[in-house]
């Protein structure tokens, strides 16, 4: 097996055995992206000169104190990384080179990971597909005509295709649970508030959510355990004790009561995803867990919702880009007005133009009580429907997505049906609850993905169900070879 082909903690391992030195494993990965990447289309930026720099600098052991020591990592191109561009996939930011790091990604840095490079996203994190990225859209590594998913699927597309073991994402309505299932990798959004979003760039501010993609459970517990936590930064930073999540990763669940929603299970989405996902709570129950159905009333409400709080949000967030304080600026305009219309006209993708002015018109006098406000009552019902069913139950079990992943370009002139990818992942943003996506089965060749929603701050329970199902399943170690034969 390859180096590139392992995990963190085994990469970890082989190194604490002295099999392999840092520089192979960052050299290695490096090969497999100068391989693989014209094909897949993950990363905008990659940071080559500097990761094998780095990787010479810890050669000896007295370097070495980080978690993740010489550990190889990459980052959906909305977090801030000090001297290396951050596009957020926009003609608006192209240019863009910040000054600071993000949080998250200081941590990893003090951690002694080694960043590798900027991974694609639809544009600003609107969209479902990675296909609304400004520069080109990213492939599904399991069939090259479809695509990964979004907006992180970039991330979740260079892990599966082995270009990194893991990567940081962000989730605003499933952009990190999404496409990890169409990709078949693990998923992981915390609880709102678990993971600093200081140096994340906003989508929708009381949405967005850092959190992880990789290809085992165990390294997203790893990652969490440096990146989770308060950062006086971050106002919406929660000042909550944080756990070791790799203390959770135990294959015993016998007790466990997983709730299942009627709703998530009707009509309006594959059935074979829907069948995979039953026979997987038929082996939580083999495990010994309690396996009951519920309803979640107010879910079908949560997409409607979503698509005015976030947007108004957006609209708001990203007032900024307007030539003056970031982002593209017209010089050749006659006057400042021009100037703001072009600069803002030539910078936004159409999608981003549209969240905009939806946005926008739901925030203007005379609509806000009949949009934005109503959005925010149904929101507060349906965050009450998860409090009721967390009454008499641990965690809850949903498919990821409706279907598998689509083919590109098959869904670009059919909005509506592109947001319907993100209607059992956009009411656990909406209640700002952790939840991970981890595979479980296949379909046509195809991954689908399994949810597993928690309460808040319970990310080690969360967790530990995950760990407990991939540990008695083998579909996290089926691997795409990039249009050929699994292997």
């Amino acid at each position: 097996m390859e180096l590139y082909e392992l995990g963190l903690r085994d990469l970890q391992d082989k190194l604490n055995r002295e099999e392999v030195s840092i520089r192979e494993i960052i050299e290695s990965v490096l090969k497999r992206i100068h391989e693989v990447d014209d094909k897949v289309k993950a990363f905008i930026t990659l940071d080559e000169e500097n990761a094998l720099k780095k990787a010479a600098g810890l050669s000896s052991k007295e370097s070495r104190k980080g978690q993740i020591v010489g550990l190889p990592f990459a980052l959906k191109d909305v977090f801030c990384t000090r001297g290396l561009r951050t596009t957020c996939a926009s003609r608006m930011l192209e240019n863009y080179v910040p000054i600071y790091d993000a949080t998250a990604v200081s941590r990893l840095n003090a951690e002694q990971g080694i960043l590798i490079g900027k991974l694609n996203m639809d544009e600003f994190a609107m969209g479902s597909s990675t296909e609304l990225s400004a520069f080109f859209p990213t492939r599904n590594p399991w069939d090259l005509e479809r695509v990964p998913g979004g907006s992180s699927g970039g991330c979740a597309a260079a892990v599966a295709a082995g270009e990194v073991p893991v990567a940081l994402g962000s989730d605003t309505g499933g952009s990190i649970r999404q496409p990890a299932s169409f990709c078949g990798v693990v998923g992981f959004k915390p609880s709102y508030g678990r993971v600093s979003r200081w140096g994340v760039i906003a989508y929708s501010s009381s949405m967005d959510q850092a959190g992880v993609i990789a290809r085992k459970v165990e390294d997203c517990a790893l990652i969490m355990n440096i990146i989770a936590g308060h950062d006086p930064l971050d106002a919406t930073s929660a000042n909550v004790e944080v756990s070791d999540y790799t203390s959770f990763l135990q294959p015993n669940i016998r007790g466990m009561k997983i709730a299942y929603p009627t709703e998530c299970f009707q009509q309006g989405m594959d059935e074979a995803v829907k069948n995979l996902v039953l026979n997987a709570l038929k082996k939580y129950e083999e495990l010994g867990a309690i396996i009951e159905e519920v309803s979640l009333p107010h879910g079908e409400y949560a997409l409607p919702a979503y698509y005015i709080i976030g947007p108004a949000e957006a609209s708001a967030n990203l007032a900024c880009y307007d030539g003056v304080r970031f982002g593209l600026r017209d010089y050749e305009a006659d006057n400042v007005l021009d100037m703001y219309c072009n600069s803002r006209s030539a910078g936004f993708g159409d999608e981003v133009k549209r969240r905009i002015m939806l946005g926008t018109h739901v925030l203007s006098s005379g609509y806000y009580k009949n949009y934005y406000l109503k959005a925010m009552k149904v929101r507060r019902l349906i965050k009450n429907d998860f409090d009721q069913v967390f009454k008499n139950f641990d965690l809850i079990v949903t498919p990821t997505t409706p279907t598998t992943a689509f083919k590109l370009g098959a869904e670009l002139d059919d909005f509506l049906t592109l947001y319907g990818n993100d209607i059992f992942t956009v009411p656990v943003n909406m209640a700002g609850l952790p939840a991970i996506s981890i595979p479980c089965g296949f379909s046509d060749g195809l991954p689908v993905g399994m949810q597993i929603i928690g309460q808040t701050f319970d990310e080690g329970r969360v967790l530990k169900a995950a760990y407990a199902f991939e540990q008695n399943t083998t579909y996290h170690n089926i691997k795409p070879s990039l249009g050929g034969e699994q292997r």
